[in-house]
């Protein structure tokens, strides 16, 4: 609790020196932007593929400038005759993770990543960046945006059919969650229905999603796909799914993800949304989570219920996978030890006092022994996104770590409230 209330604080204070209304600079629409990332290991590349706007804004209308977490990438506007940051938003992208691939040594390759944010009523200059491992960034774009451009297209609404299976409130009182089908034919539409009532039983079992329930809309889509189920390359099985997603994402059996980041968005037109669910019809063990972008995962396979929770504590909060290798495979040249890593729940101790020091006992041992784990249900226990050695977590099981595990762990759980209140804050700021 000690995290939470200085957060609340801080929010306190700054809403006294940097408040700044909705309504001073947008109006209720959203501008999206579809981005190509793309490039090699030396050389990347930013461009605009296509700009256009949706009726209603569904993101956040306070804290419009800043944003509690780094992310591997970072969105900034500025009104361009004043140069104010108006808006911010941080993420991560599937493209960051290629280029800590082989492959991306030896080809070039392009990703579509779209960003949502509020419609600018007057000219804006907007930049996006792409960040190194070492927080350095790699590769920017500063564009301008004329709210008045006739090119700007207006999306039509989705044809999709949905129902809420959360209704709490307005977009501007509630955070939006959006629920995908992706392999469900248009007979298999109850059945999707089904599996995201689960999904979203399971999430919100879950502290704190369970105590701010009251704070979500969740609403489920069914998107049609032509064929049932979904596509594993190493079987040779291609399926014409909504969003053409696929296992064996960088050759990695499991991992469940779709390059189609356009489609996806195409299909929730109209709906008010922030974060995005998408439930694959397949028995096959997988998913994925991309920090504010999307969760996939699949809907079939007996762990389903922990697997999407622990997925979107990726999208939804952010937070690093706390398992690790013994083998130490090629995943951990992605976690650099000299540069702490930006997600709340890892920790490689070059900048522990920014973590979860505050909130363990007193003469915790730091790194805290395996064996004391009884002593210390909350330490700096050494395993963590996917290293055996020098990164640490916070629990010996979590979530984040392993389907058995009950609940968050009490770092993850403060990682998850801090983003909500900050969603839902009432105060204006900065």
């Amino acid at each position: 609790m000690k995290f939470i209330t200085s957060f609340l604080l801080f929010l306190l204070l700054s809403s006294t020196v940097l408040a700044q209304s909705f309504s001073e600079f947008f109006l209720d629409k959203t501008l999206r932007i579809d981005y190509i990332w793309s490039g090699n290991t030396s050389s990347q590349h930013i461009v605009i593929d296509e700009i256009s706007c949706n009726s209603g804004w569904a993101g956040r209308h306070n804290n419009l400038n800043w944003f509690p977490l780094a992310g591997d990438g970072e969105l900034t506007m500025k009104d361009k005759t004043t140069q104010k940051v108006i808006y911010k938003t941080t993420f991560s992208s599937l493209f960051h993770e290629w280029l800590e691939t082989p492959e991306s040594t030896i080809c070039s390759k392009g990703f579509e990543h779209t960003l949502l944010m509020p419609y600018p009523k007057n000219k804006v200059e907007i930049t996006v960046k792409l960040f190194s491992l070492n927080k350095l960034s790699q590769v920017e774009l500063t564009h301008i945006i004329d709210p008045c451009d006739i090119l700007i297209r207006e999306n039509k609404k989705t044809q999709n059919s949905y129902r809420y299976l959360i209704h709490n409130g307005t977009p501007e009182e509630c955070i939006d969650i959006a629920i995908l089908a992706e392999g469900y034919t248009v007979e298999e539409q109850e059945v999707f229905y089904q599996d995201a009532t689960k999904a979203v039983q399971s999430i919100f079992q879950h502290e704190p999603f369970k105590s701010l329930q009251h704070k979500f809309n969740v609403v489920a889509v069914a998107s049609p796909s032509k064929e049932s189920g979904v596509s594993i390359p190493k079987q040779n099985k291609w399926i014409n799914t909504a969003f053409n997603s696929h296992f064996d994402t960088f050759y990695s059996d499991r991992y469940l993800t779709t390059k189609r980041v356009k489609s996806i968005h195409d299909a929730l037109n109209g709906i008010p949304y922030e974060h995005i669910i998408i439930l694959a019809n397949t028995e096959q063990y997988g998913g994925g989570g991309i920090f504010n972008s999307f969760t996939l995962t699949t809907s079939k396979h007996p762990a389903f219920a922990p697997v999407v929770v622990h997925e979107f504590g990726h999208s939804f909060a952010g937070l690093a996978d706390e398992y690790f290798y013994e083998d130490e495979d090629i995943y951990t040249e992605e976690n650099p030890l000299d540069v702490e890593p930006w997600e709340q729940n890892v920790t490689n101790l070059v900048d522990f006092d920014s973590k979860w020091k505050s909130l363990l006992k007193p003469k915790t041992p730091i790194p805290t022994p395996i064996e004391n784990s009884a002593q210390y249900p909350l330490g700096v226990y050494e395993g963590a996104k996917y290293r055996t050695h020098k990164m640490y977590r916070p629990a010996i099981d979590c979530r984040m770590k392993s389907n058995s595990a009950d609940a968050f762990c009490p770092v993850c759980n403060n990682a998850i409230e801090k983003l909500i209140l900050f969603y839902t804050q009432k105060e204006d700021l900065e």
